[in-house]
């Protein structure tokens, strides 16, 4: 049994199909990497443009949360009108 095994490994060895079938082989495991690593790359810059999208619109949200702030403080600050509960009366 042994040397029959032997035999059939030689065979294959000598063949010339099947050292078409390993290089093809080969050939389609690194073209699958490639495609593999450039869709990585792809979500990556995808997630990237989408991180980056998420982080000004929180800055543009927070500058507004600041104006209003403000505003709010000028509000509270500055003096009621002398004639406001003058056109009060008159509305």
């Amino acid at each position: 049994m042994r040397l029959v095994r032997l035999a059939v490994v030689r065979d294959v060895l000598r063949s010339r199909r099947f050292y078409e079938r390993v290089a093809l082989a080969v050939i389609v495991v690194r073209a699958l990497r490639q495609i593999n690593q450039q869709n990585r790359a792809s979500a990556m810059e995808r997630l990237a443009a989408w991180d980056k999208r998420q982080v000004h619109r929180l800055e543009v949200k927070a500058q507004q949360q600041v104006r209003a702030a403000k505003g709010t403080r000028r509000m509270i600050r500055s003096r009621p009108s002398k004639d406001l509960p003058q056109k009060m009366r008159q509305t």
